[in-house]
């Protein structure tokens, strides 16, 4: 155990490394059984590492159940409603994918909208997604071809 080779208390996040790096390899059934198998009470981080597992992996209703547990604990985290959107969508479950986002706008939950950076002719410009009013707009989306070369 850490504590005991090294002597270092394992808390939340290295848990959370654990359970990301069995979801992100598959073993979903392993990872849900060691969080809920914890000696402490899982974190959003925890449940969340579980989230990307079963978006990786498309196991929609590990995801539904772990969504909720994570909205149990961060009502207004708005990224766990875009993601179990995103997965219900990628199922072609469009009415469960439709309450989601019912259900983000009933609560007053708003996803911060995109932002990118770009450098044109050794000047930074920032846009966010939807933004016209750079005015610049025109000159930054010409270039936007060339950076995906």
């Amino acid at each position: 155990s850490m504590n005991q080779d090294h002597g270092i208390t394992p808390v939340a996040e290295h848990y959370a490394c654990l359970v990301d790096l069995l979801g992100r390899s598959g073993h979903l059934e392993e990872a849900e059984n060691f969080v809920k198998g914890m000696p402490l009470e899982p974190s959003a981080i925890v449940w969340g590492s579980l989230l990307g597992g079963c978006r990786k992996h498309c196991d929609v209703e590990l995801a539904r159940h772990t969504a909720e547990c994570i909205l149990e604990l961060e009502p207004q985290d708005a990224g766990v409603y875009v993601k179990l959107s995103n997965i219900f969508a990628v199922g072609n479950m469009w009415d469960d994918k439709a309450k989601v986002r019912k259900r983000m706008k009933d609560r007053g939950v708003k996803k911060q909208p995109g932002c990118s950076w770009i450098d044109v002719n050794k000047q930074m410009h920032s846009s966010i997604m939807d933004d016209t009013s750079n005015l610049q707009i025109k000159d930054i989306s010409a270039e936007l071809p060339s950076c995906l070369m």
